[in-house]
């Protein structure tokens, strides 16, 4: 497949079966043996059943989840996404209660694809601003040269 054609590829998987909770598709765009190793504690990492199960553990977590594509790259059978996954929490996830309050959070991930299929992804996901958003952590204050306190969190860049 081109590199187009694998970005094309790439972005169904959130676009169509995060976005769009179309789980069918997990089937038609993931290898029956591929390997998620980024699947959380409790769910199966190979195979579109991973997928699915990723997705609609989400959705009962963060009922709005939308996940952002904003950018792609590509570069032999591996794709990269830098994304952002927003939506508001609305069950317990990372050890943290339910707290109704929304967050977005910045993630990259990396596909590999093979014969036009996913057959391994990884990820990295801005976890700590996730738990600081959602209260679970405190988010440091730093303070300036006059020992006026200051939020530490970057602003982001769009």
């Amino acid at each position: 497949m081109s590199l187009e054609a694998n970005k094309a590829l790439a972005r169904r998987i959130w676009d169509d079966v995060f976005n769009d909770r179309n789980l069918a598709s997990a089937e038609e765009l993931v290898a029956p043996d591929a390997v998620n190793y980024e699947a959380p504690p409790g769910i199966d990492s190979r195979g579109p059943q991973s997928l699915r199960a990723i997705v609609t553990w989400l959705t009962s977590v963060v009922p709005d989840h939308h996940t952002a594509i904003d950018q792609v790259i590509a570069e032999g059978d591996l794709v990269v996404l830098q994304t952002t996954f927003s939506g508001t929490q609305q069950g317990a996830m990372m050890g943290v209660a339910p707290t109704g309050r929304r967050f977005a959070q910045r993630q990259v991930h990396i596909v590999r694809i093979r014969d036009g299929k996913a057959v391994e992804h990884w990820a990295i996901r801005d976890d700590l601003g996730m738990l600081q958003q959602l209260g679970a952590l405190p988010t440091p204050v730093a303070h300036d040269a006059a020992g006026a306190g200051v939020s530490s969190t970057p602003e982001r860049r769009t």
